[in-house]
């Protein structure tokens, strides 16, 4: 916890510099009785402060859970099993349930604040929540994923490879902040990015349809519907969980997501049905509510198959990853070079996945489809999100029981629970990707929506043209965002993780008693070495995705930005794909090993692989994951700051 009370020390300093510059900036001339850039400010700070709440109570539920799992093991697999669930799920049902508040309590609000404004202005306000919530998640994943690698590649290389100690002996300086960075990296970091997706894809939808729904109270609230209806359908989702013995672990996690689909695509026909007109018009084209229920069905369904489509090639049960797992007989090198071409191919299919999930729905209902699609695919947030906090509670369990000593059949039934944790995190991993670049194109469209209402006389929406030069130069700068981005974040963690390797050679030298158990190492200071590496190092690549679709607006104008998002979100969404599936593949490969297979633990077969494991760590946790952010925030802001690019953009080119 002293890790996120330091960094909300850095995260109110933002929040105030930044409400103060969007109160400043946006300034609609259209709405002259309506202060926009004040009541954007109030939706942009509420937002922070729900994320930061979720992560808090993620963090708070992780570090109580973790305990109780470890000793509901003494029991039986069953009681840790569910223990460690109901921890998670208190995450999830806490997290949507506040972004759904959130969302409709700064509706009502400002609804009472501001009578008898236009709705599509009273949504584009709304906006700020988004970019709230965007703009914490960005903190918390990449500050995360630099705290938890930066000790974990530590841990790791010193502790396995060197010494040829197990994971999480307590005799290992770094293994209270590698225990730590799971719960930075994957309960706080995780909740706060798919908080965002959620309040994104929402305002998207939201501003979108807001000119068609302005007098229609249901349909217009229909895309916080979607999320509403979700909390108590994954509360019957997780009473189906049943556990006895080891094997039901892992299909009892991925049955409660699959009968949470189902039971989701079932409520909201019937929600579709009651609460959108039979037909209705946006930007002059015609759709049904059968239509809007199918865009729904389409991102509920893509969302599940990305998810197993993730499984198949992270998960050590299957080819990909024992095929990495045997290249590790021939060294690191061909390890490593199997878990790249994984990744690389992995993202043939979920791709293709999400190309389908985003041409049904615009065919079926424009651009409000593919928003309601992405919002579609985080109908079953709650479970996700359980499912998510689940693994780093059994993981950290597994590291209580270790450190504490309490036998080998209660590590073994903590490491069956992680075995499915691990999966299932990849899972979630694909999941939030899939929903950041569908969340991502919603906002663009959000974007060009609002910009058209602004500027009618541009014609925004229909003369963006790949042929023009500022969409061009756009395309090609916004492709190269998340590589710039991704060296900046992988290269934190290498200068973290060599402080880091450092400091627990030096312990393990200069301390006297460490190897026999006789001394304790110093723990705190390698807790310090991720703190300070991870608030340092944040700062940059926030800077570069908050900065440039503001400079390049300020410059160059809309068709610059636009080029910009569309660019990013392309090149973005492959390379998070990849990125994330690679090191999930590494990951799994050395478990594969650890297992007894290939010879199993202490051979040159098992260094190699964790070598892979810890090559991998950044793309799995830091750069991968942060690269959702990345797709996410440049459009959210964005489409905030649209009356600003109205007004001041294009400098340069007049």
């Amino acid at each position: 916890m002293a890790f996120l009370k330091a960094e909300y020390k850095y995260m109110a300093f933002f929040m105030v510099g930044f409400a103060v510059l969007i109160a400043l900036l946006i300034n609609d001339p259209h709405t002259p009785n309506v202060n926009e850039g004040l009541y954007t400010a109030i939706s942009f700070l509420l937002g922070c402060v729900i994320s930061i709440a979720s992560g808090f109570i993620g963090m708070r539920i992780a570090t109580i859970g973790n305990v109780r799992t470890t000793t509901a093991a003494k029991k039986s697999i069953a009681d840790a099993f569910y223990v460690a669930l109901n921890s998670g799920a208190v995450m999830g049902f806490g997290l949507v349930g506040l972004a759904v508040l959130g969302l409709g309590g700064i509706y009502l609000i400002l609804d009472a604040l501001l009578p008898g404004i236009e709705k599509h202005i009273l949504m584009e306000v709304m906006a700020g929540f988004g970019l709230g919530g965007s703009s914490i998640a960005l903190f918390g994943r990449v500050s995360g994923g630099i705290f938890t690698k930066a000790a974990d590649v530590g841990a790791d290389l010193v502790g396995k490879v060197e010494q040829g100690i197990p994971e999480d002996d307590p005799r290992n300086p770094a293994v209270i902040a590698d225990n730590v960075g799971d719960n930075v990296g994957d309960v706080a970091g995780m909740g706060a990015d798919l908080f965002g997706s959620c309040a994104e894809s929402t305002c998207a939808a939201l501003v979108i349809g807001a000119v068609a729904f302005a007098t229609n109270l249901e349909a217009l609230l229909f895309p916080i519907l979607i999320s509403a209806v979700g909390i108590p359908i994954s509360l019957v989702a997780l009473f189906t969980a049943r556990v006895k013995e080891e094997k039901d672990v892992a299909p009892a996690l991925k049955r409660i997501l699959i009968i949470a689909t189902g039971l989701s695509a079932v409520a909201m026909y019937f929600v579709s049905m009651w609460a959108l007109p039979e037909s209705f018009e946006i930007n002059g084209e015609v759709y049904t509510n059968m239509d809007v229920f199918l865009c729904y069905l389409t991102g509920a369904v893509a969302g599940l198959l990305v998810g197993l489509l993730t499984e198949y090639y992270t998960s050590h049960d299957f080819k990909p990853v024992q095929e990495v797992a045997k290249a590790s007989e021939t060294g690191a090198a061909t390890n490593i070079i199997f878990g790249l071409a994984l990744g690389y191919h992995s993202a043939t299919g979920s791709i293709l996945l999400l190309a389908v999930s985003i041409y049904m729905p615009f065919t079926l209902a424009g651009m409000y489809g593919v928003a309601v699609a992405a919002i579609g695919m985080l109908s079953t947030l709650v479970v996700g999100l359980t499912i998510d906090a689940y693994g780093p509670v059994a993981d950290n369990a597994g590291g209580i029981a270790e450190m504490t000593g309490m036998g080998e059949s209660i590590r073994d039934r903590t490491d069956v629970l992680d075995s499915a944790g691990n999966t299932t995190a990849a899972i979630g991993k694909g999941f939030a990707i899939g929903s950041a670049i569908l969340t991502s194109l919603a906002l663009f469209s959000a974007f060009l929506t609002r910009a058209n209402l602004l500027d009618p006389e541009a014609n925004i929406m229909d003369s963006i043209n790949l042929l023009d030069p500022l969409v061009l130069t756009g395309l090609f700068v916004g492709a190269m965002l998340p590589f710039l981005f991704s060296a900046m974040t992988m290269k934190s963690v290498g200068k973290a993780a060599f402080d880091m390797i450092e400091e627990v050679r030096r312990q393990f030298r200069s301390i006297p008693g460490i190897m026999e158990g006789t001394a304790e190492p110093d723990y705190e200071k390698c807790v310090a070495i991720s703190t300070e590496a991870a608030l340092r190092e944040m700062i940059p690549p926030g800077i570069l995705i908050m900065g440039t679709p503001l400079l390049v607006g300020f410059l160059f104008g809309v068709p610059a930005v636009a080029g910009i998002l569309a660019g990013s979100l392309v090149s973005g969404g492959v390379l998070a794909i990849s990125s994330a599936n690679s090191g999930g593949a590494w990951d799994n490969a050395k478990k594969y090993i650890e297992k007894g297979n290939l010879g199993g633990k202490g051979t040159e077969t098992h260094k190699a692989a964790v070598v892979g494991d810890t090559v991998g760590d950044p793309f799995k946790d830091t750069s991968g994951p942060s690269l959702n952010i990345l797709i996410k925030l440049s459009a959210i802001l964005s489409l905030v700051f649209v009356p600003f690019f109205i007004q001041y953009g294009g400098f340069l080119t007049g």
